[in-house]
């Protein structure tokens, strides 16, 4: 029996106390935790792809600049890639990113935290292994959006992305999690075969709604080793494995 183990991960900062942020130190631990476990890293289209032995897949979203500044050393030092999913409209951007939940931390000390990577180190992401995916356009709520902007917010961040890296891009993250069956379906129709959401209820049997386990500031070793278990992600604890989906 395999065991697929996905986790979501944002930010990696010394200083910043973003939930969606975790220490360098913290993400070492965690994956000295799993590599002596018996996992063995894998991009999110192997996790769904292959179902053999014990895999973990370590997920990436809003391509922050930390990610490949502390993320990617550490990942390589395990021997692990992982994989990102990008906003494409802000990639190279000269400002901060901004939506919901992270505009909070504009005109701060932390403001540079939210700068997004550019074509160069998403390409040199990939030259390490990692998979890019999409993460939509502008990082809606999608379920919130008609037919032609949802087409959009899915269309256009994979074409940018095969532009800018010459292969395809097959693999989306929902923003915040949100999903309905109308998004799953435009989903596929934008040509996408395999999408994470944050839903820590849904079965491991859909790939264009995978579901994750989110990692963020809070989780000590002992809280991470716990909601990383799997009879923790068989029973669907929610608020655990995803306290900020919970308290939306």
């Amino acid at each position: 029996m395999g065991d697929t183990l996905v986790l979501c991960y944002h930010a990696v900062s010394e200083t910043w106390p973003a939930d969606l942020s975790v220490t360098p130190a913290n993400l070492e631990r965690q994956l000295e935790s799993l590599v002596s476990r018996g996992y063995r890293g894998v991009t999110f289209s192997e996790a769904v792809s292959d179902g053999e032995g014990k895999r973990v897949c370590l997920t990436f979203d809003d391509a922050y600049v930390s990610v490949h500044e502390l993320a990617l050393p550490i990942l390589e030092r395990f021997g692990m890639a992982a994989t990102l999913f990008v906003p494409t409209s802000y990639v190279g951007q000269a400002g901060p990113m901004a939506w919901p939940g992270i505009d909070r931390w504009l005109g701060g000390p932390h403001e540079s935290e939210l700068a997004c990577l550019g074509v160069p180190e998403l390409a040199d992401l990939r030259t390490h292994g990692w998979e890019i995916g999409a993460h939509t356009h502008t990082h809606p709520h999608l379920t919130t959006l008609n037919a032609a902007q949802l087409a959009d917010e899915l269309e256009r961040p994979r074409a940018l992305i095969e532009d800018w890296l010459g292969e395809p891009c097959r693999t989306l993250a929902y923003p915040y999690g949100d999903v309905s069956p109308a998004v799953a379906a435009a989903a596929r129709d934008a040509g996408y075969t395999a999408a994470v959401t944050l839903d820590p209820n849904l079965p491991e049997s859909d790939p264009i709604l995978w579901p994750r386990v989110g990692v963020y500031h809070s989780d000590d070793q002992w809280r991470f080793r716990l909601k990383a278990a799997p009879i923790v992600r068989q029973v669907g604890l929610a608020r655990l494995r995803h306290p900020i989906a919970s308290r939306r």
